[in-house]
């Protein structure tokens, strides 16, 4: 059965395979792909976008979404995925045409003609789906499922000691989401670091499936410093394909806990941390969480949407 996806991306490289594992699945329907700020200004996302929706043969309309944070000043992570976001190989991101309309919007409306059905994945800052909930409450309801890559479940940190970057950027929109009553499920960046690391006899494996493998590594070229300098992996995570595997098939989370979690916004030190309740003292559990997940299941689902 063909399900109806929307994609709310930050367009980087990771988020790129993220759009390729979706708009190849026979399964998966992508309604629209909105864009916000965050690894990249709201303009080269979209441009991003559009590249790799042109690319994967479909045809989905992009729209563009905030500009900002809700009440934070904009910090892009254009020294992870490189200044245009795709590891500066000399793609030819300009020129393309977005759709008319706004991504809050945008998502309002798709969740609201398909009540019930619509899984919503998240793979950026918060910061639309926050308006959008803010436009219509009632479609924390109607979604099917909210797949949202971000935080961490372990408290340790990929921006800060303990923030990953999405809930980070914009805590705000962040908390308005986790409260909202949505079904949501978290899959962090911990869940990237333990089971989505491509090593570099995976990254060759990739490139002999074709040009989309070839494209989903060498996009990663800003990626792969960072991650040899700074994370200290062997070859380059993936938390927003890992999260949008998830999504498609939910046998890949091996483990999920139901628990409460809360954004903290206001800390000095701990701006953006997902606090996970774990010993339940607090208020009722809100979010699925994702604990731990298959290697192997993600490795397959990357080699099949990236394949020939």
């Amino acid at each position: 059965m063909v399900r109806p996806f929307l994609i709310d991306t930050d367009t980087a490289s990771d988020d790129a395979v993220a759009l390729l594992l979706a708009l190849r699945h026979p399964e998966v329907d992508v309604r629209a792909i909105t864009v916000v700020a965050g690894n990249v200004p709201v303009d080269q996302g979209v441009q991003n976008a559009l590249y790799t929706v042109e690319l994967s043969g479909a045809d989905v309309p992009v729209y563009r979404g905030a500009p900002a944070p809700r009440e934070r000043e904009l910090h892009t992570g254009q020294a992870v995925h490189g200044e245009d976001g795709m590891g500066d190989i000399g793609l030819e991101l300009t020129g393309r045409a977005e759709a008319e309309g706004d991504a809050a919007q945008v998502l309002v409306d798709e969740i609201a003609r398909r009540p019930g059905q619509v899984t919503l994945v998240t793979l950026g800052p918060l910061t639309n789906v926050a308006a959008a909930l803010e436009l219509e409450p009632s479609i924390a309801g109607d979604l099917a499922a909210l797949v949202v890559m971000g935080g961490t479940s372990d408290h340790r940190g990929n921006i800060t000691a303990v923030a990953e970057y999405n809930v980070w950027a914009d805590p705000e929109a962040a908390a308005i989401v986790f409260e909202s009553g949505a079904p949501l499920t978290m899959v962090g960046w911990d869940i990237s670091r333990r089971y989505a690391v491509i090593t570099p006899d995976d990254a060759d494996g990739l490139r002999a499936l074709g040009p989309l493998g070839s494209f989903s590594v060498d996009i990663q070229r800003a990626l792969i410093e960072f991650c040899r300098t700074q994370t200290l992996l062997d070859g380059f995570d993936l938390p927003d394909p890992i999260a949008t595997a998830i999504a498609i098939d939910r046998s890949i989370a091996s483990r999920v806990e139901r628990l409460h979690v809360a954004v903290e916004t206001t800390g000095e030190l701990t701006r953006g941390e997902t606090v996970v309740d774990y010993r339940g003292t607090g208020a009722p559990a809100n979010v699925e969480v994702v604990l731990e997940a298959s290697r192997g299941g993600f490795l397959a689902a990357l080699r099949d949407a990236l394949g020939s």
